[in-house]
């Protein structure tokens, strides 16, 4: 018997096996801010109808370790063993992909991309959630913003961004508008900034998520913004999806919305992850397509 967290009802699992999207952004109790087990994120995919799944929990920190914020160096093995352990449990049933979030550290690179090299990971997400150490998406540091210059901060995220891509640690690109969280919008147009960013994405050769988990806080919208989106079609960034999920409830969470999104950008496919390279191309499917 299939199991799953929350109110799901069944025209939205009909719904939601139309989609045929991937969820490869989801998290474990070891990063210190995540509840359930693997198994039941799992099960939750598997209630969905999703056709595979992937883990990416918050690796160590290399520039400044800080609690409830990312799994310790001690416990990445553990964080191992615990996907595999569900590969293997459910294997035949759900294609289980073993992947990481790594947040970018400037001046860091070469130690991160020792932990990375480490481990045969399926696919490597890049974050930048730090602007000179100061977590800008933390809520419990959301005083940086109230003398923050907002259009100067997005600015420097953007720009991190680029360096972050343009390093070769990461195969796909997180939440890349992650400093719109909180609702603050910069007073000046920053469209040259994204423009620039998915010119560099593409050199660069990196996948951006569409990532839900933008609709369950205050900014209430899906990262990255449709407009956004839209520049990333055009110059040619592939896609992946991601709930950014920290509770089983949240798997697949808002995936309809995800894919209209995309098809509203321009998207007709996505793509999927295999030991660190595209696996394959997959068709959207259109409003109406059944399996």
């Amino acid at each position: 018997m299939i199991c799953y967290n929350g109110p799901i009802n069944l025209k939205h699992l009909s719904l939601m096996k139309k989609t045929n999207l991937v969820d490869y952004h989801m998290h474990t109790p070891l990063c210190g801010h995540a509840a359930g087990q693997p198994e039941e994120y799992v099960r939750q995919a598997i209630a969905l109808g999703l056709p595979e799944m992937g883990f990416s929990d918050h690796a160590p920190l290399i520039a400044h370790q800080r609690d409830n914020i990312s799994m310790t160096k001690e416990e990445l093995p553990l964080y191992h063993d615990m996907i595999r352990s569900v590969q293997e449990r459910f294997k035949g049933r759900m294609d289980v992909k073993l992947g990481i979030e790594a947040d970018f550290d400037p001046g860091f690179e070469d130690q991160t991309r020792e932990m990375l090299a480490a481990f045969p990971y399926d696919y490597v997400i890049g974050s930048v959630h730090f602007i000179d150490q100061w977590g800008f998406d933390n809520p419990d540091e959301i005083q940086g913003w109230y003398h923050a210059d907002v259009t100067e901060v997005y600015k420097a995220y953007y720009a991190l961004l680029r360096q972050s891509a343009s390093s070769g640690l990461f195969d796909i690109m997180g939440h890349v508008d992650l400093v719109k969280k909180f609702g603050h919008l910069p007073s000046a147009d920053i469209q040259d900034e994204i423009v620039e960013t998915a010119r560099v994405f593409k050199e660069s050769g990196v996948v951006i998520e569409i990532n839900t988990a933008g609709l369950r806080k205050p900014v209430k919208e899906i990262y990255p913004s449709l407009p956004a989106l839209k520049i990333y079609s055009q110059a040619g960034v592939p896609i992946t999806f991601g709930s950014d999920a920290h509770q089983p409830s949240e798997v697949g969470m808002d995936f309809l919305q995800a894919a209209a999104w995309a098809r509203e950008a321009g998207y007709s496919e996505y793509v999927v992850f295999r030991q660190r390279r595209i696996e394959k191309l997959v068709p959207l499917r259109k409003d109406g397509d059944h399996e």
